[in-house]
């Protein structure tokens, strides 16, 4: 037994169709083609939306909706997240806020007013709900809006 002798184990090597060598390998002739049409040409394949000619599922289905291109995508934080994550007279930026994991970061930052804020805040956000801005001044805290850069 040397190097000279190594081989692959049985059935881990597959040999490659020979197409087009005559009748007696079976992929002769058209080599496994059939005969015509898109199949049998070179390139010749549909696309995964193609259906057979018949109006595609797509231009059947009628158009829906609207998207508003000028739409503000904001990170949203409620006053009860911020009552259990920050002690009383700290302040809150949006570094803050991704920080302790309440916000992801690359987002603008708005503070609504689900739950209920007891601890003076410093919270500065780029847009506040009213709700939001009323219990954070009746809590003693000040809301400041950030202007995104």
């Amino acid at each position: 037994m040397d190097l000279s002798n190594l081989t692959p184990a049985r059935g881990a090597r597959k040999t490659r169709k020979r197409l087009g060598r005559g009748p007696g390998s079976g992929l002769g002739k058209t080599s496994g083609r059939g005969h015509k049409g898109r199949g049998a040409r070179s390139g010749g394949n549909t696309h995964p939306r193609f259906e057979g000619g018949q109006m595609p599922l797509q231009r059947r289905l009628p158009k829906r909706g609207f998207h508003n291109p000028f739409r503000r995508e904001f990170a949203i934080v409620n006053l009860g997240r911020l009552e259990a994550a920050f002690e009383s007279g700290a302040t809150v930026d949006a570094v803050a806020l991704a920080e302790r994991g309440l916000v992801r970061a690359g987002k603008p930052v708005k503070v609504l007013a689900q739950g209920t804020l007891t601890k003076p805040l410093t919270i500065k956000a780029h847009a506040f709900s009213e709700g939001a801005k009323t219990q954070i001044a009746a809590a003693g805290g000040t809301a400041e809006v950030i202007e995104r850069a």
